[in-house]
């Protein structure tokens, strides 16, 4: 396409989940609660896994970062969201668009490589028990969790750059609520070939890479406990990866159900309806999967109310001494 033909967006207009004024304080209540929920959740799995040594270990070290990434997740799409249908508001301007798209595809990707080094971790445990420790060092963690960071942030930033390589049009209306990178590339009028270079190298490498250590991960691990003579000890092994697996599916099966559901249908709407599973939903419940499923975040969250309610015993303990002071 020309120079002279190309159009700079200064603006986009999310039209949101529904576009019915009665609708709008009953999404403002849900969201809201969805939010606070996963929040406070996966804030608890962090405070629960720093507060208790026992949990100072490789897996609930990513599992914390996890939880991290989250709240990072699902506040750069719900926080903007809600002020929007507060204020009444649907646009969002290209540069703001831009950014939430950034960080949106920053922490989703952060999600895919936690996931996959805690199927590794796993791979590790159970296939390679003996050499756990010396393979899953604190050093070695380190430097997973750096390469995780340093790969999707610069990955993120590529794929941003190549969307500003785009160059979009008049049809700036997008039936979603939030700048989701699917979209904003329909939007461009560039020509086909760039769209479709973009697309494929956004939703194909990603996604497919971390999703294949997965698979080969569960692979190894499935075959090891088949391997296992007593069903108690074939249980065992597979308890300790019940959560992650059962995080594993929800994540991609989600994610992916919305993609394939995208490719097929043409109502973006009930697109952005089924996106809600994956960007709000997915985070609020890992943290109820992990505390449901495992004892040690059980106690560690018992340990930790116990924590609170002594420093809120001592604190009003305090307060009482100070004011039978005074009145002395």
């Amino acid at each position: 396409m020309e120079a002279e033909n190309q159009t700079y967006v200064l603006e986009f207009i999310l039209l949101g989940l529904s576009e019915n004024i009665g609708m709008q304080p009953l999404l403002f209540g849900l969201f809201l609660s969805m939010y606070l929920v996963t929040f406070i959740g996966n804030m608890l799995i962090i405070l629960a896994i720093i507060s208790d040594s026992h949990l100072h270990t490789p897996m609930y070290f990513f599992l914390s970062n996890l939880s991290f990434t989250d709240i990072c997740f699902t506040s750069t799409i719900v926080p903007k969201m809600l002020q929007n249908i507060q204020r009444g508001i649907k646009i969002i301007t290209f540069e703001n668009c831009l950014t939430q798209m950034y960080f949106f595809i920053l922490f989703g990707q952060l999600d895919n490589s936690f996931l996959t080094v805690m199927a590794y971790d796993r791979f590790v445990a159970i296939c390679c028990l003996l050499y756990y420790t010396v393979i899953m060092n604190t050093r070695f963690c380190g430097l997973l969790l750096l390469t995780s960071w340093l790969l999707n942030v610069l990955f993120s930033l590529l794929e941003c750059l190549m969307v500003l390589r785009l160059s979009f049009c008049t049809e700036l209306e997008m039936p979603h609520f939030f700048c989701e990178l699917n979209q904003v590339i329909r939007r461009a009028c560039s020509d086909t070939f760039l769209k479709d270079l973009v697309m494929y190298f956004i939703v194909g490498l990603p996604d497919v890479i971390p999703f294949t250590g997965i698979l080969y991960s569960y692979y190894k691990i499935i075959s090891s406990i088949l391997r296992i003579s007593t069903t108690e000890g074939k249980y065992k092994a597979f308890s300790t990866c019940a959560s992650h697996l059962s995080i594993v599916t929800l994540f991609y099966g989600t994610g992916l159900g919305v993609y394939l559901s995208s490719a097929t249908t043409k109502n973006s709407r009930a697109n952005a309806i089924a996106s809600v599973m994956y960007t709000v939903v997915t985070p609020m419940l890992n943290p109820f999967i992990y505390s449901l499923k495992n004892k040690d975040i059980k106690q560690a969250l018992k340990k930790l109310r116990n924590i609170i309610y002594i420093k809120r015993y001592f604190q009003v303990y305090k307060s009482a001494q100070s004011s039978n002071t005074r009145r002395s």
